[in-house]
Order: C-alpha cells, then structure tokens, then sequence
C-alpha cells in the first residue's frame, strides 16, 4: 500500500529535480527518501523517476503519479483541517497569498486585529503574482489568497470583499492636480507607467483605458516598463517621468510624497473588485468568513465594502 509520505517525497523530488535537495526540504536523510521512493516503484510496479548523475528526471508514469498524488495530499491536508478547525475560527496554522498591488497596503491594517481577536492563529503569508498564487490554491501551499476578481476557475470560491476604486496620480505640477474630477479623455496614454507583464493591476489598467478611451494607445510607456512594485512607479511619477493608476487602498502610502497628487476620476469611477479566494473542496470556509469580515472592518471609510 503506497502511503502520503512517498507521495509527498516523490512530490519534492519532483520540485527540486535532485535526491539530495528533495531530502532536505522534506527534513530527512537522502538515503530515506532514496528508499522510499523505490519503495513506490515496487508498489506501482512502475519506474517513476530516471536516475541520472546530479539530476533526476520524471519519466511520464511519474509525473502523471505526482499530480494525481498532489491532489490526494491537498485532500489530505483538508481533511485534517476540517478535523482541527471546525470547533473555533481562526486557530492553528493558516497559509495566506496576497498580490503585491495589495499586500502593502492592506496586511498593515488587518495584522494587528488578527492578532488581537484570534492569539491562536498562525499565519503565513505569501506575495506574488496571481498566476503563482492560484497554483498555489490548487496544489495545497496556500490554503487562501486576497486575490482581484475574478480570479480561478470552477475548482475555486470567491468571498468578494471590497471595491477598489482606482485613482489618477501625476505629478504635483501637473496643470490638472487642481481639478476635483479627470475624465478620461484627459488621460494621455503615451505618458501611462504600469507595472510589469504579470501584474494583474496592469492588466486592469490596460482594460479600463482601452474600454473607456476606445482603444489603447499605441505609445503607452509602460509596455516597456519593467517595475515589479507600485511604490518604485510612484517614484518615476514624482519624479515627472509620466503618469499611472494606482488603488485607492494604496492612496494613503502612495500619497504621502508632495510630488504626487492623487485624483480621482468621472463617474462611473473604475476600480478592481477583491476578494478571498479558495478551494472549492476546502472545509475552511468558516474561518476565509470570520478572515473576510476583519477585512472589510479594516477597509470601512476608505473603499466600497461588498456585500
């Protein structure tokens, strides 16, 4: 009988390609590991890996055997988190991913209510782009993310939290920081800095301009641009080099450098929708709840609370 203990070795061999490495992450000796794994070959009667000198290599049997195996240990470890966690919210080890348009911002101000409402949980927390997060989602590393919505497929749940309405920042002398609204006809495009490829808040920005203006301009800067925080676009903004759109959640850091001015645009104004984002088959939905509900009372004042 195979066990979650070789699918979780063959698992980390699979991920770092070497015996000894897979051995460390898994806090064990090579030879353990090593033994375990032929220990899975005879019991499938399959070779799973190609042993060769400094690396190993899955052969198509074995990478077939480590997804569906990623599958049964995140159903594993949901099964132990609906046995840990279903008696009091918010207890024990939670795994959390937030985009870095928003980890920044947000996790300051919900981190000390967490810590003062529920003392017995463990969080740990990841930022990365979306992509990353929502394979993490699936493959059991994350047990929730603080995502843009839409975001996942079918084999994902969502509790939208807030509307993020998006602001226009621009330089202090810019001749407009004196106007209480900026329509978008105003917004010039060949001087738009956005985040790198990846980015979902580029994406939405690059959405919004080519729906709202009636098509993208063909010089936008920030194609070119390849800045992997908003607080490093910000600087080229006060610094006069163009403009870009940044989250409300973020206009309280963003906003504090005289150079900037933050303005806000005609209705209907944009913005992205947030949320928390989960596996369909998690158990854990009571705590993403009581998690959702900090979140919004952070946020009350300063976005649109979803409902």
């Amino acid at each position: 009988m195979i066990t979650l203990r070789q699918l979780r070795y063959l698992s980390a061999l699979a991920k770092h390609g070497h015996f000894g490495r897979a051995a460390e992450a898994c806090a064990v000796t090579q030879p353990a590991l090593s033994m375990q794994i032929r220990d899975l070959e005879r019991s499938l009667g399959a070779q799973l890996v190609e042993r060769r000198p400094g690396e190993v290599l899955l052969t198509d049997i074995g990478r077939e055997i480590v997804r569906r195996g990623d599958e049964l240990l995140t159903g594993a470890r949901d099964l132990m988190d609906y046995a840990r966690h279903r008696a009091q919210p918010l207890t024990g080890r939670l795994t959390l991913g937030a985009i870095p348009s928003l980890a920044p911002y947000l996790l300051p101000r919900i981190l000390p209510a967490l810590q003062r409402r529920f003392p017995e949980l463990r969080l740990e927390l990841r930022e990365t782009q979306t992509k990353l997060l929502l394979a993490d989602l699936r493959s059991g590393a994350l047990d929730a993310a603080l995502l843009a919505l839409p975001a996942g497929d079918d084999d994902m749940r969502a509790l939208p939290l807030f509307r993020d309405r998006f602001l226009l920042a621009v330089p202090a002398d810019d001749p407009r920081a004196a106007q209480p609204f900026v329509s978008v006809e105003d917004i010039d495009q060949s001087r738009l800095i956005l985040l790198e490829d990846g980015h979902c808040l580029r994406d939405q920005a690059l959405a919004f301009c080519a729906t709202a203006a009636g098509g993208l301009h063909s010089g936008v800067s920030g194609a070119s641009f390849g800045a992997s925080s908003l607080s490093t676009v910000m600087q080229m903004v006060a610094c006069g080099y163009g403009i870009t759109l940044i989250p409300q959640i973020a206009a309280a850091v963003e906003g504090r450098d005289d150079r900037v001015k933050l303005l806000p645009l005609e209705e209907p104004q944009p913005g992205r929708s947030i949320g928390l984002v989960f596996r369909a088959t998690s158990p854990r939905r009571a705590d993403f709840e009581a998690l959702g509900e900090v979140v919004q009372q952070a946020v009350a004042g300063t976005t649109t609370t979803s409902e």
